[in-house]
């Protein structure tokens, strides 16, 4: 939609001017409240070495200005996949305990809901009886998906052919778990230009504008809570889920041809480039990091008969990427604006590694349309004869961009190993980050640990019950003392489980297996941070106590081995 340019400008001026005039009011009488105002926000399946400030050739200035006016984490956790780490980071609590210990359909079995527990609470739970106004733009996916009775009845859905008024179960939506506000989309995949699953707080959104595109809604719609929140004397948190850079590859023509020539230098020359500009930032060391070999390295970029689609598709991710970034520094404008942006914590990370995912080969089905709205046949190009990027194509950038993407790590989202679960991670808070400006963060976190750190900025308890129900104790902890240039405690111990993957890290030793009929594997974390060299045999003591660890933990969580 298009709206006169002026209109707009005089009422952003008088917004803006009316919120500092009432904020110098209120210092003046000494009652401002001066808690931050927290801003969350995450990219979906984004590699590590994505970001410009993470060692990668995308261009993400304003991420990039978030990092070297902030801190960045070197070492921090997800739970290597979409909904689980959604589960954790929204809880404070591992993703099993918190109801998601695979995906949204309910197993019947505890640990396994596949939506959030009755015996956990949202940081909006948590936030909002402190005082603190909530609002959530983007990806929820941590509720019970509806499906239609079959399966033609389901692709109609998917292709906007006829609706129906729920995406899950009403009461599990983000407004019915402490969020004021919520527009987004109530599913994981969607179409960016035409998103199914999009809701206005529990209301379906039928149409779209034309040249809607699903990134720039996320973050313009963030800038708009910014901006009514920030006329009031409560402090906000808003929850900013990107589905970038998620597969299906959409994007633009003019932001895919920013990068049409970039990814032609090959999959050996991008990493390489990458794992350089990482050692040179500081975040990695050559020593600790080895670059372990690329994922099927048989096949030479030279050689490869899809070097065309290949190239395409990474330049789609990278264009996923920018358009994101750009519409986080209209966050950033707007926080100046509202002359909020000294007083608020925003965090900025990943779900997981990037995605390996042939989407091609899955086919319309479950949440993959067949069609568009218009009833344009969407191809999923199997062959790679149709390049991706329109809505009328499904794609994904596959295991060997994936493995590039999450350098210098080897594997990807869903895996236990460092490129599933090890995110880029950066936190800004000008009146509370006590570290250097640009400074490199050496401690372990989790992404369970932002309830404890928004609890403890915001001086907000989390609660032993909550609306009569018993509430599991938190086990996320906090990340204040870190941002204070402070000793942190941190975890003695961490852990992962994802469809028989799993795995534990201490400060030393990581044991990992791919699945659960694989032998455990054995890393030395202080002198292979890539995995290597597997010491399990040479360990055999090692192995069986960290084993121990894991089955207590497993056992405690209700995880159950595949």
């Amino acid at each position: 939609m298009r709206f006169p340019l002026f209109p707009v400008l005089l009422v952003v001026v008088v917004l803006v001017t009316a919120c500092k005039h009432k904020k110098e009011t209120r210092q003046e009488a000494g009652t401002e409240d001066r808690r931050p105002n927290i801003v969350l926000i995450m990219a979906d399946d984004l590699g590590f070495s994505d970001l410009g400030c993470y060692g990668g050739e995308i261009e993400t200035p304003n991420i990039n200005w978030l990092a070297e006016n902030g801190v960045r984490f070197a070492e921090f956790y997800n739970t290597s996949r979409c909904c689980p780490t959604r589960a954790s980071l929204l809880t404070g609590l591992y993703n099993h305990q918190a109801g998601i210990g695979h995906m949204t359909t309910d197993e019947n079995r505890e640990g396994y809901i596949g939506r959030l527990s009755d015996h956990a609470v949202t940081l909006a739970e948590v936030l909002k009886p402190a005082g603190y106004q909530t609002g959530m733009s983007g990806k929820w996916h941590v509720s019970n998906t509806i499906e239609q009775e079959t399966p033609e009845a389901q692709m109609r859905w998917l292709s906007h052919q006829e609706e129906h008024p729920l995406f899950s179960p009403v009461e599990q939506y983000p407004t019915n778990r402490g969020f004021d506000k919520y527009f987004g989309n109530i599913w994981g995949v969607v179409n960016f230009f035409d998103p199914f699953s999009l809701v206005n707080g529990t209301e379906p959104i039928k149409t779209v504008p034309e040249n809607y595109y699903h990134t720039d809604a996320i973050n313009d719609t963030a800038s708009a809570y910014i901006r009514e929140f920030s006329r009031e004397e409560k402090p906000f948190f808003l929850y900013v889920a990107h589905t970038a850079p998620h597969w299906p590859l959409h994007a633009f023509p003019e932001d895919i041809a920013k990068y049409e020539d970039v990814y032609k230098a090959g999959w050996d020359t991008i990493r390489q480039r990458r794992y350089e500009r990482l050692i040179a930032t500081g975040i990695i060391d050559r020593e600790r990091y080895p670059l372990p070999p690329r994922w099927k390295n048989d096949l030479k970029w030279e050689d490869n008969p899809d070097a065309e689609w290949d190239a395409r598709a990474m330049a789609v991710h990278a264009a996923m990427i920018d358009r994101m970034d750009r519409g986080i520094g209209r966050i950033l404008e707007t926080l100046r604006e509202t002359g909020e942006i000294d007083r608020t914590l925003i965090v900025f990370l990943s779900d997981n590694g990037a995605s390996p995912e042939n989407s091609m080969r899955y086919g319309p089905g479950f949440d993959r349309p067949g069609s568009t709205r218009k009833g344009e046949k969407i191809v999923y190009a199997v062959d790679k004869k149709v390049l991706p990027g329109p809505e009328t194509t499904f794609g994904s950038i596959g295991t060997r961009w994936a493995n590039v993407s999450n350098t210098p790590f080897s594997y990807w989202k869903s895996e236990s190993f460092e490129g599933g679960i090890h995110t880029p991670m950066i936190a800004f808070w000008p009146e509370g980050i006590r570290m250097e400006k640009g400074g490199i963060a050496r401690e372990s976190g989790h992404v369970m640990d932002f309830m404890a750190t928004f609890a403890d900025v915001a001086g907000a308890a989390y609660p032993e019950t909550y609306n009569g129900r018993d509430i599991h104790p938190l086990q996320g902890r906090s990340l204040k003392p870190v941002l204070e240039g402070k000793k942190a405690t941190g975890h003695p111990a961490l852990f992962n489980e994802h469809e028989g993957g799993r795995m534990v890290r201490t400060k030393k030793w990581k044991l990992v297996a791919p699945d659960a009929k694989s032998s455990w594997e054995l890393y030395n974390m202080d002198t292979d941070r890539t995995e290597t060299k597997d010491v399990a045999s040479a360990r055999p003591e090692v192995v069986k106590r960290l084993d121990s660890l894991w089955t207590d933990w497993a056992r405690q969580n209700h995880v159950m081995r595949e």
